[in-house]
Formats: structure tokens, sequence, C-alpha cells
């Protein structure tokens, strides 16, 4: 009798079990997949140490980054003890660091876009702080005097208009100029995931888009130094001596969170995730909402009527964006905060929509509208009213051309289209 009893608890604390995991449901593959996924961990290349530290022992180092250069520290469980700066982390392991080059936004990520910023002395270090977005925007022989070696570490956001890969050109090309190896410490792209947009055209390249890339190019800023490199696309012949310290447990799948927001008006990972659709909007009459608490989650123009829009914001001068577009001006337009997915193309629906049913059409783009698209055609089709699938196939045939180049450089498994 007590054998009887002791097997039904034994069956019900069983059943409790599975109910109490399951819910009652059916666990699908989907769910499988996604609890294996947020279990593992990504590690980026400034973490993977053992890569690279033996390459700048006993040498003279110059470090290309920015505040999101951090890495973590673990300990032999694999377990998070705490984080440093690689510039800091170096000088902890006694590697010779001489000088810092900082990119757009300075070495503290805390400039507007665009300003020009100077050279300075890092208050913590004593090193000197160059600065790569002022009067120079690569580095210059003089201040690679007696330098080793390279190393690169900036988190990139996968966006063609996004200066942190012109940066990784002009380091490449300077290094080659100098007979100087670089070391790029890979990180992951958030928006590796898909491949999209026009092509840029050979006559709108400029430091906001220097080559023939579509505007999402699904390439860690890693697998981009390759491209350059085996693509030809430094000048006169040059070639970088590259190596890459790769990602661990990152795929181009991969939903990443960056943990740091890699300049003042991408702070959140909807914004990042909206970055490269918005950011047409810059040279238009529209802001993305610089000068507010949601930049690049939001659009809004004093020329779009609140009968059609029914959010409004107004912009004013912020950390981050002391002049913004349409300051102290009521702006209606959209607010994408909660949009509810994980871009896979490039949305062309808000720039379509707000040109529609802009009261200034004729003021409605700007001049340089074209460095940001990279095409003299996205102008005039939207302006003619061309659906978005006729859009999307007057790119296609590119798009396919560059798809098929950007596989030979792919160091992670790559996405299924």
């Amino acid at each position: 009798m007590m054998m009887n009893k002791l097997k039904i608890s034994t069956l019900i604390i069983s059943l409790l079990i599975l109910l109490g995991n399951c819910n009652g449901k059916k666990i699908s593959k989907d769910d499988k997949e996604k609890r294996v996924t947020t279990k593992k961990i990504v590690k980026v290349g400034a973490e993977n140490t053992e890569a690279y530290l033996p390459l700048l022992q006993d040498k003279n180092v110059a470090v290309v980054t920015n505040h999101t250069g951090v890495l973590r520290l673990f300990n032999e469980q694999d377990s998070v003890v705490g984080e440093l700066h690689i510039v800091d982390y170096l000088l902890s392991e006694e590697i010779e660091v001489k000088s810092i080059f900082a990119p757009e936004h300075g070495f503290r990520g805390e400039h507007d876009a665009g300003a020009n910023i100077k050279n300075r002395i890092d208050t913590k270090t004593g090193l000197p702080i160059y600065s790569l977005h002022g009067k120079y925007k690569k580095p210059q022989a003089k201040q690679l005097e007696n330098i080793d070696v390279v190393v690169f570490d900036i988190q990139d956001v996968g966006v063609r208009f996004y200066t942190y890969i012109s940066t990784l050109h002009y380091v490449m090309e300077a290094c080659a100029e100098n007979s100087i190896p670089l070391i790029v410490l890979d990180r992951p792209n958030p928006n590796g995931h898909y491949v999209d947009g026009p092509v840029m055209e050979k006559e709108f390249q400029s430091f906001i888009g220097m080559h023939p890339v579509p505007i999402i190019y699904g390439m860690t800023i890693g697998e981009y130094a390759l491209m350059i490199e085996g693509e030809h696309w430094l000048p006169d012949t040059l070639s970088c001596e590259l190596t890459i310290v790769e990602l661990k447990g990152w795929t181009h799948k991969t939903n990443y969170k960056l943990p740091i927001k890699p300049s003042p008006n991408l702070p959140t990972a909807q914004s990042v995730n909206l970055y490269p659709s918005l950011c047409l909007f810059e040279q238009t009459n529209v802001s993305i909402g610089r000068g507010t608490n949601t930049p690049f989650e939001i659009y809004g123009s004093p020329y779009l009527d609140s009968r059609d829009f029914n959010y409004m914001f107004i912009p004013e001068p912020t950390a981050g964006a002391q002049h913004p577009k349409h300051k102290g001006i009521r702006c209606y337009g959209e607010n994408l905060r909660h949009f509810p997915r994980r871009l896979d193309k490039l949305e062309l629906q808000w720039l379509m929509r707000a040109y529609k049913k802009s009261r200034l059409k004729n003021l409605f783009f700007k001049t340089n509208f074209e460095l940001l698209s990279g095409t003299s055609m996205l102008r005039e089709q939207i302006r003619y009213g061309w659906r978005e699938d006729q859009i999307r196939e007057s790119w296609r045939e590119d798009l396919v051309i560059f798809k098929n180049k950007r596989k030979k450089y792919l160091l992670y498994p790559d996405f299924k289209e």
C-alpha cells in the first residue's frame, strides 16, 4: 500500500513539473531555438585576448577607438568579473600604447554629428588623442612615427553612411603607406542580418559613402576591412597588412543588442534598428528627432499636417544635437518607438509617405540627398510617384552582384534569404 502511494506521489510531482515547464503547451521549434541562442555568449574580438596580446608584446602601439572600445573580463568559469576600456586593458597588460586616434563624435562619443574635433591629451592616461574627424581624416605620417602596430576597435552599426567604416578605410590607407600592420578587433554588426538598398554610384562617393556598397551591407567591420583590401579599394595599389581578431558565438542571424550606444543619437536598440531607413530624412526638410530624447525613433516636419500625422514634437538643443533641425518649431509626424519588428529591408514607406503628404514638396529634398542614397534615381523615383516594388527592382541587379562579392569575405555563418 505504501509503495502504491509513493508511485502515485511521484507521478503527480512529475506531471506538475511537466505542466509548470510547458504551461500546458507544446514547445515549438522556434521557442527551443530562442532558448538556445539566449544562452550563447557573444565575445567581441577585444575579449579574444590570447589572439592579439602576443602580437603586441615589445611593440609601440597606436589604438584607433572611442567610447565603445570596451571589453569584459572573464574568470576561468567564463563568468564576467569586470570590464575595461581597450586602452586601459592594454596598459594594464604592460603593452606600450603610445597614442590614440578617435573617429567622428570623439574619443568619449559626445560630439555632434559632423563636428570638427581637435587633437588633445587624455587626462586619464596622458596619451595624445589625434582626431580623425577634424583637420585630418587620415592618420598623418608624423603621428605614426615609431609606431610598430595599429589596433582598431570601434563598434559599427553596418550602414554605409555611418562614418566609422570611412575612418577604417583611411586608417588602412595610412598603415599601408607607412608599412605598419593593422589589427582589427572585430565587433558584431547589429544590422548584419540583411543586405539592402541602392549600391553607391561613383559620382556620389564622399566621406559618408566611400565604396560601391549598398546602404545596408551586412558585414562586420572586420569583414568589411577584408573587402576593402580584397577589392583593392585603397589608392595607388596600396596593400594593408591586416589581421582580424574574430568574434566568438556570433553569426549573421544573431539578434545582438549593443551594450553601449555607438554615437549620441543612437541611444537604443530601436534607434539602431530604424537608423538605416530613417537616416535618409537627414537630407530632407524632415527631422528624425535630433534634439529630442528619441532620435531615430520618430520623424516629423512643420510641413506635415496634423490631420495626416497625429504625433508632435519640438526639437530643442541637447547633448549631441546642439543645433537640431527645426529647433523650437512644432513638427508633426510618426512615433516609431514601438515599431514591432526587426527590420530586414530598407523601409521606404516613411520617406515616401512624408513626401506625398508634404506641403513643401519643392523643398523636400536637400542638395546632398544623393550622398546618402548613393544614387541619382531615388529622389526622382519618389518625385514621380514610383511604387516601392518598382524602386526596389531598379537596384536589384547591382544588389545581386554585391551579395555575390560579399560572400568571399564573410568570417561567420550567414543569414538565409
